[in-house]
């Protein structure tokens, strides 16, 4: 884009600088006191383009551009103002390096008030300009002025596809705060049923918001692979697992092809494709997934793999869950939410003691939950995990430490 509109700016002053010129002697005014009172004249010059000209000078001449009796610089937007003696004038622009004598555009019968502010534009798209320029110059302007066309649409579709984004990321937020939502929404008496049925209106009608953008934004850009991963999370979001895949799948196929492909979205796709495997049950192509989305971006690895274990903690996958969890570990050992997970993967393979009446857990299960305590002895989970090995007979080990992370 940038590219593109250097090369448009050199376009148009290669076409102004052609222009051609109007041959007239101008000749500088000698030294004069304007006449009291003055009058101001304003105006914006307009290039063939028919965007602002924004250089050069206007003067206001009386003998049909001979002599220049008052000068204004036009501004960087094209703008240009001054005071001048009150009479009719020949209004006149010159680019900065227009050759003396000559000028590039002018008007006739311009009026100055005195005590008023005249309203004086030169467009130099119009027709009877465009029609004094050579051939050449003017098939060289239609052909910028369907390149600008060209580019204008391009540009509102690029906005309307950021705007768009703008509200799924706002969407995707308050679809994963939906549960806080609902219960602030709700009251804090309202049942757990109740708040769970707001929180899935929420949730749907976020996400039916976003399979509605993301599906006209992939008709307008389908090269584009950030549409294709927001489509394919809304189709997750409403448990259309085909749709997911397919979305995610296409993603990946754009990001790979592209000429940098960016490792935040490939990784992004793959742990989409790992949660779409997870929430089907389909555990060795979710785990292919994750692990191509950590290593797709090794920056993120950690943060992938964390998520992997809580999907399948929240699909109640129990052996998928630790095995998630102690990848995840290796990466950062300081996650007691994964400890967590982990305990309560281990705990399904607990016993009970037909003497003593108590719990048995496994030793690895007991670990994990020492570990959770060591690491977050407040947590939101520490009196759960405190009863549990209470009543496994378990006192808290405060020797417990944290592992070092693994070398990369």
């Amino acid at each position: 884009m940038v590219r593109a509109a250097l090369k448009e700016n050199n376009m148009k002053r290669t076409l102004l600088l052609g222009l051609g010129l109007l041959s007239v002697a101008l000749m500088p005014a000698l030294a004069q006191a304007p006449a009291a009172p003055m009058g101001k004249v304003h105006g914006h010059v307009t290039n063939p383009t028919g965007e602002p000209q924004g250089s050069g000078t206007v003067s206001l001449s009386t003998d049909g551009g001979n002599t220049l009796k008052f000068t204004f610089p036009v501004a960087s937007n094209g703008d240009f103002s001054g005071q001048a003696a009150p009479g009719t004038y020949m209004i006149v622009y010159r680019a900065n390096d227009t050759p003396p004598g000559k000028m590039v555009d002018f008007i006739r019968g311009v009026k100055v008030v005195a005590d008023q502010d005249t309203l004086q534009d030169i467009d130099m798209s119009r027709a009877e300009f465009i029609k004094q320029l050579p051939a050449e110059q003017q098939k060289q302007l239609e052909d910028l002025k369907k390149a600008n066309s060209e580019a204008m649409k391009a540009n509102q579709v690029i906005n309307a596809l950021n705007s768009d984004l703008r509200v799924v990321n706002q969407d995707i937020k308050d679809a994963e705060g939906a549960r806080a939502a609902a219960i602030q929404e709700l009251g804090a008496s309202a049942t757990r049923e109740a708040v769970d049925a707001k929180a899935n209106d929420i949730r749907t009608a976020k996400y039916n918001e976003i399979l509605t953008l993301m599906t006209k934004d992939t008709g307008l850009k389908p090269d584009e692979s950030i549409l294709w991963t927001n489509l394919a999370r809304a189709n997750l979001g409403l448990k259309k697992y085909d749709e997911a895949e397919a979305a995610y799948k296409k993603s990946l196929d754009l990001e790979s092809a592209s000429k940098k492909p960016k490792p935040e979205v490939i990784g992004v796709a793959n742990a989409g494709l790992g949660e779409v495997y997870a929430r089907q049950g389909k555990v060795p192509e979710a785990n292919a997934a994750f692990d191509a989305a950590a290593k797709a971006d090794p920056t993120r690895a950690a943060f992938h793999l964390r998520n992997e274990a809580v999907i399948f903690f929240q699909e109640r996958n129990g052996a998928a869950q630790v095995a998630a969890a102690d990848e995840a570990l290796k990466l950062d050992p300081n996650q007691a939410i994964l400890y967590y997970i982990k305990g309560q993967g281990l705990i399904q393979n607990a016993t009970i003691d037909p003497k003593t009446n108590r719990i048995v857990l496994p030793q690895d299960c007991t670990d994990a939950y020492q570990h959770y305590l060591a690491i977050s002895p407040n947590g939101p989970y520490a009196g759960e995990v405190k009863g549990i090995l209470d009543q496994a007979g378990q006192k808290v080990d405060s020797s417990f430490k944290a592992a070092k992370p693994a070398k990369k």
